[in-house]
């Protein structure tokens, strides 16, 4: 079981991500809905994994992505994001992101890619 933080500024897509990983028997320990809550929120809660959209207010994901892996290096970071364009994907991964989940996604692309991770 992995305690997981889920940052997105939209409501329901926490709310999907949530139901997907409790049904596969993960725990959602946090939700933030901006990069700035993403950072407090992984500081004082220290998930196992963050699901992290990109564009979001006050701080994108990328940003986000960078100040967590400089407070924590071996922060896992899964992006998960409706902009699946070459140039984000890479961004995101330059910044410390492990993988990247394009939206709309289904319960079983998220499943294998945390299965993939935790192996």
């Amino acid at each position: 079981m992995a305690r997981i933080l889920i940052v997105d500024d939209t409501a329901f897509m926490r709310l999907v991500l949530k139901g997907i990983f409790q049904r596969n028997g993960h725990e959602v320990i946090g939700e933030g809905e901006n990069g700035l809550q993403g950072v407090e929120l992984y500081k004082q809660l220290s998930p196992d994994f963050v699901t992290m959209d990109i564009t979001m207010p006050e701080l994108d994901g990328i940003s986000a992505v960078k100040e967590i892996k400089a407070f924590n290096p071996q922060a896992k970071v899964i992006m998960c994001s409706a902009i699946g364009d070459q140039e984000s994907m890479l961004e995101a991964i330059n910044a410390g992101a492990l993988d990247f989940i394009i939206k709309p996604f289904s319960e079983e692309k998220v499943v294998e890619v945390f299965s993939k991770l935790m192996a």
